[in-house]
């Protein structure tokens, strides 16, 4: 659609283990080249938002999740251009043996968030959600139809 080439949907997973231990990676690309950030990408024209950050999770980390819901979301305008949009989820690991997919990063590791910041090699992201409460989540409604007329093949409401 021409109408939305220049907008950007994006997702990201923040996966913390039994431990209190965040699933980050070290990407070798784009801004955050170097630097600790949670495991995200694009949303695919036939997925949904959490579908999306599901496979995304799996594909750069190894890692099996399940959606607990929405943290929150990041939007913003890049160089006056681009609708830069991106919806964080917190996921809950089903496995825990990471394995990095070495295209795309540096690394992938389970770490202390606390030590992460410390280090100092961190997203702006990252620093914020230290300050995230599981009772402020959004949570997703599955098994909805909106009405036959719309045509969705699939629909949530995060509530």
């Amino acid at each position: 659609m021409e109408r939305c080439k220049n907008v950007w949907l994006a997702v990201s997973g923040l996966v913390i283990s039994d431990k209190g231990e965040w699933l980050v990676v070290n990407k070798r690309y784009g801004g955050l080249k170097g630097q600790w950030s949670l495991p995200a990408g694009f949303v695919k024209n036939d997925e949904t938002v959490d579908e999306a950050v599901v496979r995304e999770v799996l594909e750069e980390t190894g890692i099996h999740t399940e959606i607990e819901g929405i943290v929150g979301m990041r939007s913003g305008v890049i160089k006056g251009g681009i609708s830069d949009n991106m919806v964080i989820f917190l996921l809950k690991p089903i496995s825990l043996e990471v394995t990095a997919q070495m295209d795309e990063l540096y690394e992938a590791q389970f770490y202390d968030p606390d030590l992460l910041l410390q280090e100092g090699k961190h997203s702006l992201l990252l620093e914020q959600l230290l300050a995230f409460k599981k009772e402020r989540m959004q949570t997703m409604l599955d098994g909805l139809n909106p009405g036959d007329q719309f045509g969705y093949t699939s629909y949530k409401l995060f509530m």
